[in-house]
């Protein structure tokens, strides 16, 4: 089977995402049945740091909220945060991951097995570094559509 990937149309183009049943079956189910269901549509990056990573997930855009689905247990691994990698975030508590996620725009290897890495961009970085900076930015950025094929 191929493997699967989620394509997050960003205003500022496309981003492919590998994604990482292998390290976390439960995160790519909740990120891949959000996709499906247009949760991320028109939800905007709310926390942009230069040289770290790029956050959205929320629809409230404010970094305070999730879905309405139950929070997910951490999946943790020893999966390094490098360039492209794609993580859950959460608050202080480990099992508090719901649909808030990040992508790391540089290595962020403190982040190694705290977090729970679901995905890797392998198309689109540059959109990814793109994005408009700031926590939160002016002018977010935002995911048009979240597809996965």
């Amino acid at each position: 089977m191929a493997d699967q990937t989620l394509t997050l149309t960003l205003d500022t183009g496309d981003v492919v995402i590998k994604l990482r049943p292998d390290l976390a079956p439960n995160h790519v189910a909740r990120i891949t049945e959000l996709a499906s269901e247009g949760f991320y549509d028109g939800v905007v990056f709310h926390r942009v740091i230069a040289g770290f990573m790029a956050q959205g997930g929320d629809p409230t855009g404010t970094g305070t909220s999730g879905s309405k689905k139950p929070n997910l247990k951490a999946e943790f691994t020893k999966e390094h945060h490098a360039r492209g990698v794609c993580s859950m975030a959460r608050t202080n508590q480990p099992d508090t991951a719901n649909s808030q996620f990040f992508i790391c725009l540089d290595d962020a290897g403190f982040l190694d097995g705290q977090y729970t890495v679901w995905g890797e961009v392998i198309e689109g970085m540059d959109h990814v570094d793109a994005l408009p900076k700031g926590e939160p930015p002016r002018n977010p950025g935002k995911i048009v559509k979240a597809t996965v094929n």
